[in-house]
């Protein structure tokens, strides 16, 4: 086999030399070069120059929609619903997740016909494990309570831990009564529940390891202050690692029986409505709606829940005045993490001797550690999972009269959502995202320079917001916007990081983890829209939760 193989080769070489030649240098791997961090021969960190291959853009195109999903929900009354989702990984493995579910109203529901749409993005920091539970359960944990509130004599969602309290709402049949009121129906109620519904599901994370520890601890163990070696155990580091890392979290409940639309942010991810608005020429513009604040401690807001004795609701959030100085460094809790809010983090929140006996009892058996308690570490906790939630009647679109196709304009979707962790927001400004969804949706194809884009698809201000990333780079009129993508939330991520440029899209989607840390996060992007699509039968193709109201 080896002299057949061998013999082609040669005799290329021989008698076509100069063209076999001229075919490796013409494609040889392209390389680029950038500036890392990495160890020096002496061990320290110092920053060197590393070179990389440059990858063809088809291998990078497969990427932006390897996780990129695109569905349909076609609704009583003609309403269709679409989203997509996309995300692309700069850590290794991703530590971004997401999740979605309609839950549909029951028959004899008196608020009904309607749905509860459900979506969730979670940004991950110091491992997966966090934001993989929460797209598994924080969608059911949040749908658990509300369905609660129209079951006054059903078990509470928190009641006997979350996950038996989340069997009882959501899997057990309601009771045979109708409801007396529609609890759902108020913002204020719906907006406790939730909020509950994240602070619970958070000390059930928190929780998980003490129980373990309980568990296999005997009063004459207790007594001599003795801490089991738990490192084996099957749960050590079930339970661990989900404490441990962290996540935040960015929830939108759509109720449509109610006109109601709910978000729910735990950390530094952001919604961002598009709102389209007819004018009088008859061109009309997307006015930009900020719908969460980036719970940093770039947010005065965030600063001042922190210390006393600045009245605030916020239990969690009380630290002595002579920590005011300490307690947010450089825009992060403790001078290390830059959301102020999300879930698991346990460092930020455990009292040091938990920190430490869970770490004796879990870890070093394994030969490994916990990262320590951060050095300024006094009165924990630092870092709450309690959301803030923002509440909007939800513009639906009505229904064409009975025979009546409607007119082409109204057919068009007219309110948008994009939901997205902070990796697109370190990259795009909202009138970005605004302008390039906007355009997306009137069917834009091909490259768009930057400047013209606000000429083809203009925006209005609306609300704004609170910024609490660093000032991004300026790439506001150099270079060009790519319609290229068939899904939206590739779209944006496209756009993200050199749309049209492909030179520079190619060079920053080139770099791989770990250093790719250094110049863009994991990103995860949901975006929802909804219009007129004509009466069909009702079609859901995402997991559906039958809910009895």
């Amino acid at each position: 086999m080896l002299s057949r193989a061998w013999r082609p080769l040669t005799a290329v070489v021989a008698v076509g030399g100069p063209a076999y030649i001229y075919y490796q240098y013409r494609t040889k791997q392209e390389t680029f070069e950038i500036t890392v961090k990495a160890r020096g021969a002496d061990g320290k960190p110092e920053m060197q120059s590393r070179v990389f291959p440059l990858l063809p853009l088809k291998v990078l195109e497969a990427r932006l929609q390897q996780n990129a999903t695109s569905k349909s929900h076609h609704r009583p009354g003609g309403i269709v619903w679409q989203h997509t989702t996309a995300s692309l990984a700069s850590n290794d493995p991703l530590e971004d997740a997401n999740a979605n579910a309609v839950v549909t109203r029951d028959e004899n529901d008196p608020a009904g016909p309607g749905d509860f749409l459900f979506f969730a993005v979670m940004d991950g920091h110091g491992g997966y494990e966090t934001s993989q539970l929460l797209s598994k359960v924080l969608i059911r944990a949040v749908a658990g309570k509300i369905f609660a509130l129209n079951a006054p004599d059903a078990p509470s969602a928190g009641s006997g831990g979350w996950f038996s309290g989340l069997k009882n709402t959501v899997w057990k049949s309601a009771p045979a009564q109708s409801p007396t009121r529609e609890a759902d129906a108020d913002p204020k109620r719906v907006s406790s529940a939730i909020e509950e519904a994240f602070v619970e599901l958070d000390q059930e994370i928190l929780n998980a390891p003490l129980h373990v520890l309980a568990a296999n601890i005997d009063e004459e163990t207790r007594k001599k202050g003795i801490i089991p070696d738990l490192s084996k155990h099957p749960l050590a580091l079930k339970t661990m690692h989900p404490a441990i890392s962290g996540s935040c979290a960015l929830m939108a409940v759509f109720d449509t029986a109610h006109r109601n639309l709910y978000l729910a942010v735990t950390g530094d991810s952001r919604a961002v409505a598009g709102v389209w608005e007819p004018s009088e020429d008859g061109k009309g513009s997307w006015r930009v709606e900020v719908l969460t604040e980036d719970q940093t401690g770039r947010n005065p807001s965030e600063l001042a829940r922190q210390v006393l004795p600045h009245p605030s609701r916020f239990e969690e959030y009380k630290h002595p005045k002579e920590e005011e100085n300490d307690v947010i460094r450089n825009g992060r809790v403790l001078g290390g993490l830059e959301p102020s809010r999300a879930f698991g983090d346990a460092r930020y929140k455990w009292p040091r001797a938990v920190q430490e006996t869970l770490n004796q009892a879990f870890f070093v058996g394994n030969g490994t550690s916990m990262r320590p308690a951060p050095s300024l570490f006094k009165t924990p906790p630092y870092v709450t999972s309690r959301p803030e939630i923002t509440h909007r009647t939800l513009p639906l679109p009505q229904p064409s009269p009975e025979g009546s196709p409607g007119s082409a304009a109204s057919q068009k979707a007219k309110y948008f959502l994009v939901m997205a962790t902070d990796g697109l927001w370190d990259e795009l400004s909202n009138d970005d995202v605004v302008s390039l969804v906007g355009g997306y949706l009137q069917g834009l194809k091909g490259n768009v320079p930057k400047a013209q884009l606000p000429n083809v698809v203009p925006i209005s201000s609306g609300t704004s917001g609170v910024e609490g990333k660093r000032e991004k780079k300026s790439n506001k009129v150099e270079g060009s916007w790519a319609f290229a993508d068939e899904n939206a939330s590739a779209h944006l991520i496209r756009n993200a990081f050199g749309g049209g440029d492909e030179a520079i899209l190619r060079r920053r989607l080139s770099i791989p983890a770990p250093w790719s840390r250094r110049y863009r996060d994991d990103v995860t992007v949901t975006v929802v829209w909804w219009e007129e699509g004509g009466e069909s039968a009702p079609q859901i193709s995402t997991e559906q939760v039958k809910a009895k109201l």
